[in-house]
């Protein structure tokens, strides 16, 4: 998730510093190919936590039932409804991607112009998804953190400290 915001960080600085004050390119050809390394390096850093997230989202809410009100942000429950629509959407795209990447014919390999644009339509098509991952994916981290710190309900709570007999003295007047 943090190679995900570094990656969107430096494409708000490279749109910033290449479009116009309403947001339109000042060279269309370059700011398209700077976007589809976007989407691809977004995709990339996804990977390896593509296949864990939704045990990530249930852990999530369980974690999150579990807490006391107080220690709830109420941002939480939205925030993980995002991820659990980018994911399902994320998934559907997946599929398509491996459904479009098995039609393409034997020639069509990485490097080719017929694989390489079907995969850049995929990485497009996901990009939004994978941005609400890297917006809203820290809500995971939160919410652990906050459930690994909150008291458990099934240990007992801490007794009060009793004072030992050396802090009950009193110091000696002279």
């Amino acid at each position: 998730m943090s190679d995900s915001k570094k990656i969107l960080d430096a494409w708000d600085a490279y749109s910033d510093e290449h479009t116009d004050l309403d947001g339109w390119p000042y060279d269309d050809h370059a700011y398209g190919l700077r976007a589809s390394r976007r989407d691809a390096d977004t995709a990339e850093a996804f990977e390896p936590l593509r296949h864990g997230a939704r045990h990530l989202l249930a852990t999530a809410e369980t974690q999150l039932g579990r807490l006391p009100a107080g220690a709830v942000q109420s941002r939480w429950v939205y925030q993980l409804g995002v991820l659990h629509a980018g994911l399902d959407r994320l998934e559907q795209l997946h599929q398509q991607w491996r459904e479009t990447r098995d039609a393409l014919p034997a020639t069509a390999t990485p490097g080719t112009p017929a694989f390489d644009d079907a995969l850049a339509e995929y990485h497009a098509e996901s990009w939004s998804y994978l941005d609400d991952w890297a917006t809203h994916g820290n809500t995971l981290r939160e919410i652990n953190t906050v459930a690994r710190n909150a008291p458990s309900p099934l240990a007992p709570a801490p007794a009060p400290a009793t004072a030992s007999a050396a802090d009950r003295r009193t110091p000696a007047r002279k």
